[in-house]
């Protein structure tokens, strides 16, 4: 229908006849989730865009304060479902640091290696379809394939493909074996040439190159000033990546870059996550190779901790833990404070803020999502392209809808 002048929220409505309202989702197959534009269009030339959501909500955060820590565990996994193990890692790092216990070195390497993979799984995603929106098929099946190596690493690792609920207060639910750390080695030795193959089909293919470069630009400064984390800031030249500044896990111990570009539009994005696939790559190696021995668990006289479940099983200890940590009317103590910790996610800064109320649930539980505050930026970098870079640009900063309707 025809917009009032009036109802234009652009100083150009003056300067026009008339303009135009679009509908964009939110089942669009291109938003690749549940999200709703409304584009103001003078003829293909989008003037202004308002994102709506709300098309997903799940309470996750309310459901934070009726799950205990562990049992959270199975909501977080499906906020950001591309990388649902670094969800995981994010709120249980929090939820350590609320508790102040340290994780063993070898339950350090492992959520490290499988939070890179979970970056790779994230990217190549994003990559695939970002490409196979413009046209280029190819590069989409051949990531695909490789996610699905993923997919049966964490199966191998966790007993489930996706929603894993993996690691818990203190650990990870099951440790690895040899055949397991085999299997990481294949696929990254796999994984390169078929990162070099789709490098050459699309990075320097011109027609990708035309509908990508100079579109969706995001300054460095506004960047900063609008909260951008991860490959959006990066891509924009701020050079922040919490493995380095604020180093958690075991990152510390490996020799990796943080990848940035100038150029802010949808390329530079591409390029950056491309190259954190390689990044991560260096980091699995370094970490695969050098897997501390001992326990993935701490001690299990730590209060807050669950017993393995071999020892839950076969032992009556192992047993009388479980129900120790499990039980409403048992539990642990919990202090009465406040905390923030964040990730490294694969889209940006994923944080969890909770607060303790002395029981093992949070009396507030909330969630900073990367994808949140890179919708908020999508009016700002679409204004004055046109109607066909709209999956361009929404493509580039990877949006999931689960976190944005929380």
């Amino acid at each position: 229908m025809p917009l009032a002048l009036s109802d234009v929220p652009t100083d150009k409505a003056e300067d026009q006849e008339y303009l135009w309202t679009l509908n964009f989702g939110p089942q669009h197959p291109a938003t690749h989730t549940t999200l709703r534009l409304i584009l103001t269009l003078d003829g293909e030339k989008v003037v202004d865009a308002v994102p709506h959501i709300g098309y997903l909500h799940s309470g996750f955060e309310k459901l934070g304060e009726h799950l205990d820590f562990n049992q959270y565990v199975t909501i977080v996994d499906r906020m950001n479902y591309l990388s649902p193990l670094a969800n995981e890692i994010a709120w249980h790092h929090t939820i350590e640091k609320l508790l102040g216990l340290e994780l063993t070195p070898r339950c350090k390497y492992l959520r490290t290696i499988l939070a890179e993979l979970m970056r790779m799984h994230d990217h190549l995603l994003n990559v695939g379809t970002s490409a196979l929106d413009l046209g280029a098929f190819t590069a989409f099946l051949y990531f695909f394939q490789q996610r699905e190596y993923i997919y049966d690493i964490v199966e191998y690792a966790s007993g489930q493909r996706f929603h894993t609920s993996y690691t818990r207060v203190g650990g990870v639910l099951f440790d690895v074996n040899l055949d397991w750390v085999n299997m990481v080695r294949k696929f990254i030795r796999e994984f390169k040439p078929v990162h070099a193959e789709v490098n050459g089909l699309l990075t320097r293919n011109r027609i990708f190159m035309d509908r990508t470069r100079g579109i969706g630009v995001l300054s460095e400064e506004d960047a900063i000033n609008m909260s951008a984390t991860g490959p959006v800031a990066r891509a924009s030249g701020v050079v922040k990546d919490l493995r380095k500044d604020e180093p958690y896990l075991s990152y510390a111990d490996f020799d990796f870059k943080v990848i940035c570009s100038k150029g802010g539009d949808c390329y530079a994005r591409y390029l950056v996550r491309m190259q954190e696939m390689l990044e991560s790559v260096k980091i699995i190696e370094q970490a695969i190779e050098n897997i501390p021995a001992g326990p993935v668990n701490l001690d299990v006289t730590s209060d807050a901790v669950l017993p393995a479940k071999p020892s839950v099983y076969r032992s009556i200890e192992g047993l009388i833990q479980h129900f120790e940590v499990l039980m409403p009317n048992r539990g642990y103590d919990v202090p009465l404070e406040e905390v923030y910790a964040a990730i490294e996610g694969p889209n940006g800064e994923l944080g969890f803020y909770v607060v303790g109320n002395g029981t093992p649930r949070s009396y507030r539980c909330r969630t900073r999502p990367p994808s949140f505050i890179h919708f908020s930026l999508f009016p700002h970098i679409i204004r004055g392209h046109q109607l066909s870079d709209v999956v361009a640009v929404l493509g580039s900063i990877n949006i999931i809808a689960a976190e944005l309707d929380r």
